[in-house]
């Protein structure tokens, strides 16, 4: 009987706190913004397979920005290009792979970067990246404008 009092009265208790535990707290918006994966608005997919969203800034102007960046898989890349400012590249998911120079060779010029890594592209230095056989999404933070300068190819 005693076990059973125990179990009755831990079952009230459960029963008591649970509309406690499921209601929802409310985010000042002036404090805190959140956006779930649904909310986040994605460019389409342009020509060298890739997907953009701005989170924060504008990337086109100066000024710190934030973009996740979208490689889809099927062997796109871009092409050898610089940038005027240093950017700071997180893998969020998927494998990207990165190049470095005017040589564009993806099956033999670039490295696996697995989700997790950390990549810095330095002002003014040639690189392309993309994605093989899987989708690879990045956090790019950089200093705006993130203009791209594609490099001359070698003679």
């Amino acid at each position: 009987m005693n076990a059973f009092v125990k179990l009755f009265g831990a079952s009230i208790l459960v029963a008591a706190l649970t509309p406690t535990l499921s209601h929802a707290v409310e985010i000042d918006p002036k404090a805190v913004v959140i956006q779930l994966p649904d909310q986040i608005k994605w460019s389409p997919v342009n020509a060298a397979g890739a997907q953009q969203a701005v989170l924060f800034g504008d990337p086109t102007k100066p000024g710190l920005y934030g973009v996740l960046n979208k490689w889809t898989a099927g062997n796109h890349f871009s092409k050898p290009h610089s940038h005027p400012n240093d950017r700071f590249i997180t893998v969020i998911s998927g494998t990207w792979w990165v190049g470095s120079g005017p040589v564009f060779d993806p099956d033999k010029g670039s490295v696996p970067v697995p989700a997790g890594s950390f990549v810095t592209h330095y002002a003014k230095q040639v690189h392309w990246d993309g994605a093989k056989d899987t989708d690879a999404v990045l956090l790019i933070v950089g200093e705006g404008p993130g203009t791209l300068t594609l490099a001359e190819p070698p003679k």
